[in-house]
């Protein structure tokens, strides 16, 4: 029988080879144990990319579409927070405005009236709201403050309304104010500053878009200023010299407000609508994004527990070569002798 040995200088070049390559081997299973992705993609794609940079991109978009989504959940989220807010102002003021009108007593009117006028003030400055430096009642040009200050309204309104002398004179002079068309010098020129065009669709998806629509010029909220103004006018001394007018024209602008609740819960209902549609397609984005997630770490995850075996055999490996490392450098014809 033929016997091949290898020399000493040989050896010790093969014990190094060895140990390069399982030292290479265990800082592969390290990092692919640590990262949870394997080291070597294209070993594990076959040099196949085409699918995994399919996965990546569609990972990509979607990532867009979710800030996309986020950011239209706390626009519209916001609209809807400040209508509930103007809801919550004025929602006994109708009736307050109502039971003051009914009354002989000037104090109650004046009470009543002062408290509309100060409701106003804070209607107008809630709907004023903006998030992320986005005005979410402006419109188109939402980097646009939407509307004047009440103070600034309420001088308007005082200068359009000189003339009145009846309760029926002030009340065609707020409607005409509120009402007329841009140009004319009313409300959608000197109160609402915001663009007469809604804000454009919020993209939710590659074919799927939310359309909110709603801006400060929309009627709900005009009427729901208009009642709150006649009374405010009242507070501030118009028909100063009836008490009898005084007290119609706050029955008119209690019911102008009690009529105004109606029209802004179908507002608020038009607004959580959108804001259904926004969270449907949050799910719907969410839930492909995990399912391409899970695709993906199927095509180039590295299996923990396997890894771990592997990595665990590599280290015994590597203490079986040193220990026979250590049992050769001991072996010289000395010893043997």
């Amino acid at each position: 029988m033929n016997l091949m040995s290898v020399g000493d200088m040989a050896q010790a070049y093969q014990m190094r080879r060895q140990n390069v390559q399982l030292k290479e081997r265990m800082t592969q299973l390290s990092e692919e144990l640590t990262t949870g992705v394997k080291a070597n993609l294209s070993e594990a794609l076959s040099g196949d990319f085409v699918a995994l940079s399919g996965i990546d991109r569609s990972l990509k978009t979607l990532e867009s579409y979710g800030t996309a989504t986020s950011e239209a959940a706390l626009f519209t989220a916001t609209m809807q927070n400040a209508l509930g807010a103007a809801g919550d102002m004025t929602g006994e003021m109708g009736a307050s405005l109502l039971s003051a009108a009914t009354t002989t007593s000037p104090a109650q009117l004046r009470t009543a009236t002062a408290d509309a006028r100060e409701r106003f003030l804070g209607v107008v400055s809630t709907l004023n709201v903006q998030v992320g430096e986005r005005y979410v009642f402006a419109g188109k040009t939402s980097d646009v403050r939407p509307f004047a200050s009440g103070e600034e309204m309420l001088a308007a309104l005082a200068t359009a309304s000189a003339g009145a002398v009846s309760a029926t004179d002030l009340v065609a002079a707020v409607d005409a104010w509120f009402d007329v068309p841009a140009g004319a010098g009313g409300f959608l020129d000197t109160g609402y500053l915001g663009s007469d065009e809604a804000l454009a669709p919020f993209r939710l998806g590659a074919d799927e878009s939310a359309e909110l629509g709603v801006t400060g010029a929309d009627p709900a909220i005009r009427d729901l200023l208009k009642g709150l103004a006649l009374a405010a006018l009242v507070s501030e001394g118009a028909l100063a010299g009836s008490n009898e007018e005084r007290a119609r024209v706050a029955r008119v602008a209690g019911e102008r407000v009690l009529g105004a609740e109606g029209s802004l819960a179908i507002l608020r209902a038009r607004v959580g609508a959108v804001e259904g549609h926004i969270d449907q397609a949050a799910v719907r984005n969410a839930a492909e994004t995990s399912a391409l997630g899970i695709a993906r770490n199927e095509m180039v995850g590295a299996e923990p527990y396997a890894t771990a075996s592997a990595l665990e055999a590599v280290t015994t490996q590597m203490e079986t070569l040193y220990t026979l490392t250590a049992r050769l450098s001991r072996l010289s014809f000395a010893e043997y002798l």
